[in-house]
């Protein structure tokens, strides 16, 4: 900041006095830059003196040194997707945790050193091999996409899920087999004509270092469920009796390397954000650490930032199709911005993958769109650009300018709006990405309001504007963490016609539906979601799926079986999955459901709205209502078709009523013309969609 001398312009907190530059750095001013010889001084977090760093600047992602150090042979997809699904909002998407999905070669089960799991139910018990095996069976429910949880190697007492990393370059041992690599799962993927969503993770690292980045431990022998099998690597930055200390105080001793709380230079590099103190709704939900095995990376050091880029590259060139990416709220927007989200669509441009694409989780855990009134640390605000500069180069440049910058959007009032969600009265527009990160989030208000889905309907209906293109918006009812509020912390538990109707608002809806593993028959309803090792996983909402898809079964389209044979057969008759093949096959057949804008303006209905999809050639034009009947007016006149019953009407007035009874029922009137050929029913009569 810059001073005039005077303090008139000044908030009491900046009062300063004298012209010339000063640094307001967690919560201290001073007029020596942070890390120029005085260090930032004090903070209220716990902040330590900083180190000496390196000279290494990146203005942005162009800066990052390896882009010229791979030959141009390098810049290749070993395996890309090729089918006919180009638009990320084309895909359905089922999300599994894969060491809990399916077991394809026992040998690789092992144990985590701080679970009571029995040996029946390892923690590491899915594997890669599995879920290539019962790629058929998600294929099967009609879903064109498959999200796995992190695949790199971690280490951590509980590690099974993936989100403890300790290399970001290697992938974990524990789900391979001899002869299944990841690059097979991507290679049966696409295949079948599905995709690869794969979870990664920037925010953190488990807390016994990284292998490249801040070299403390690494992996020896193959007895990985043993506390043993990290060794301590020559020169790590522990004390010399580290050894002999318990397990608590060796954790602290990790802990004080990692973010220098000793001051002795444990972190020179600073790899680690050093605050000490984590708050809810503040800054330092993006610079302190927000979990004991989860020790927050300064990833707005530039060596790190070009590191996790690198790293997860490769994967994008194996033929990943697309990043769920983790604890996104936890990471500035402008760190984004700046280096991640173009680096990693650069990437995929380089390697030939135009349609690569990237959604985050902004966690917030409030009905509301505005996390605490906060829009810093709320799901809309991660769709946008910034809307100004800020210096960018070196890592205390950097971290002043994220605190500026949150500080910056804390007025809900300010931000900016988007209709390129909604429709212009009836008619599709041509959507303005000018302002547009690129990046999709996790629709986290839906999530929590999806106790019931009026309530989700109604909070993305009313704020959808403040998204740059709800379209984009993922949507789920519960997952590996959380369920609806009220029921946060369990499986889905307002039962069958509830999902039911949930489901059919997802699959209709603006965004792009994702189901948790096993919700397709209930799996594990009214189960606590996760624990950690505080109860067992069989008894947890992350318990192991594979007993009820035992079997084999024949695929011949999205949603279309035959020969189905054991548990498996007995599942794919499940109520929720014949409702969920049918809504997948009509998701897919009618593009306005999937790539089109809404609207609600001349629908009378309880959940009813308009879809359209107008590019090209094509002209698709969806009336939709959910659990009840509706009037639409002001609409072409034309012939529509109920694709779920194969009901024809002929609109001459320019309006239809529609009558509906049954919750989870659903009615979906396409405009019949020359782009959709003749339409008819989609899929067979089901309890819910009859």
């Amino acid at each position: 900041m810059f001073s005039t001398g005077s303090s008139a312009n000044q908030t009491q907190d900046l009062s300063i006095d004298g012209a010339g530059y000063y640094w307001y750095y967690n919560g201290n001013l001073t007029n020596q830059k942070p890390g120029t010889g005085g260090g930032g001084g004090g903070n209220s977090e716990g902040e330590t003196s900083y180190p000496d760093l390196p000279t290494y600047e990146a203005q942005d992602w162009r800066d990052f040194p390896f882009w010229n150090e791979y030959p141009s042979s390098y810049w290749t997809t070993i395996n890309k997707y090729n089918g006919n699904r180009k638009d990320f909002r084309n895909e359905s998407i089922y999300f599994t945790i894969t060491t809990r999905f399916y077991d394809g070669d026992p040998s690789n089960n092992v144990h985590c050193w701080d679970g009571n799991n029995p040996d029946s139910d390892k923690a590491w018990r899915g594997d890669f091999k599995g879920l290539i095996q019962k790629m058929d069976y998600i294929k099967a429910l009609g879903f064109t996409a498959i999200w796995i949880t992190p695949i790199v190697r971690n280490a951590s007492g509980y590690d099974y899920h993936g989100y403890h990393a300790l290399n970001f370059r290697m992938v974990d041992e524990r789900y391979l087999s001899e002869d299944v690599s990841f690059q097979t799962v991507i290679n049966e993927a696409h295949a079948r004509d599905m995709k690869i969503i794969l979870d990664v993770v920037f925010n953190h690292t488990g807390n016994f270092g990284e292998e490249y980045l801040f070299p403390m431990f690494t992996k020896q022998g193959t007895d990985y469920g043993n506390f043993s099998s990290l060794v301590k690597l020559p020169g790590a930055p522990l004390p010399a009796n580290y050894d002999s200390l318990n397990h608590g105080q060796q954790y602290d001793a990790r802990i004080a390397a990692m973010k220098n709380t000793r001051n002795d230079g444990s972190d020179p590099n600073y790899i680690y954000h050093h605050y000490g103190h984590f708050s809810w709704e503040s800054f330092g939900e993006q610079v302190a650490q927000i979990a004991g095995d989860c020790v927050d990376l300064n990833t707005e050091n530039p060596v790190v930032a070009e590191y996790l880029v690198k790293a997860y590259g490769e994967f994008i060139r194996m033929g990943v199709d697309a990043f769920r990416i983790d604890t996104l709220k936890h990471i500035s927007r402008l760190t984004m911005n700046n280096y991640f989200f173009p680096a990693l669509y650069e990437f995929a441009r380089r390697c030939g993958n135009d349609h690569f694409h990237m959604f985050g989780e902004v966690c917030a855990r409030v009905r509301g769109v505005w996390n605490h009134n906060i829009p810093a640390l709320s799901a809309p605000f991660y769709t946008w650009k910034e809307n100004k500069e800020y210096p960018w180069g070196d890592t205390i440049t950097n971290l002043n300018s994220i605190e500026l910058a949150y500080n910056d959007n804390s007025s809900v009032s300010n931000e900016r709006t988007s209709q390129n969600a909604k429709l212009n009265g009836i008619a599709y527009h041509t959507p303005n990405y000018s302002q547009s990160s690129r990046v999709g989030v996790i629709d986290f208000p839906m999530h929590w309001n999806f106790q019931y889905a009026r309530d989700a309907f109604n909070v993305a209906v009313s704020n959808d504007h403040f998204y740059n293109d709800a379209t984009y918006n993922v949507m789920y009812v519960d997952s590996h963490d959380y369920a609806p509020d009220c029921i946060e912390r369990m499986r889905y538990v307002e039962g069958t016609d509830a999902w039911a109707e949930n489901m059919s608002l997802m699959w209709t809806f603006r965004g792009i539906p994702c189901l948790y593993y096993g919700s397709e028959i209930e799996f594990q309803k009214g189960k606590l979601i996760d624990q950690g090792p505080n109860i067992l996983l069989s008894e947890s909402g992350r318990a192991y799926y594979g007993d009820h898809i035992e079997g084999s079964v024949n695929v011949s389209e999205f949603g279309k079986y035959s020969n189905a044979t054991g548990a498996l057969a007995s599942t794919l008759n499940k109520p929720l999955v014949r409702h969920l093949m049918k809504l997948n096959q009509i998701r897919l057949a009618i593009p306005a459901l999937s790539m089109g804008q809404y609207t609600t303006q001349g629908v009378n209905g309880n959940m009813a709205f308009i879809r359209r999809y107008t590019v090209g050639g094509t002209d698709s034009l969806a009336l939709v209502t959910i659990s009840g009947g509706a009037t639409f007016s002001g609409i072409p006149n034309g012939t529509y078709v109920d694709v779920v019953t194969g009901q024809r009407v002929n609109v001459t007035g320019g309006s239809l009523n529609v009558s509906l009874s049954g919750k989870g029922n659903l009615r979906v009137f396409v405009l019949e013309n020359s782009s959709t050929g003749t339409l008819g029913k989609i899929g067979e009569t089901t309890t819910y969609l009859k």
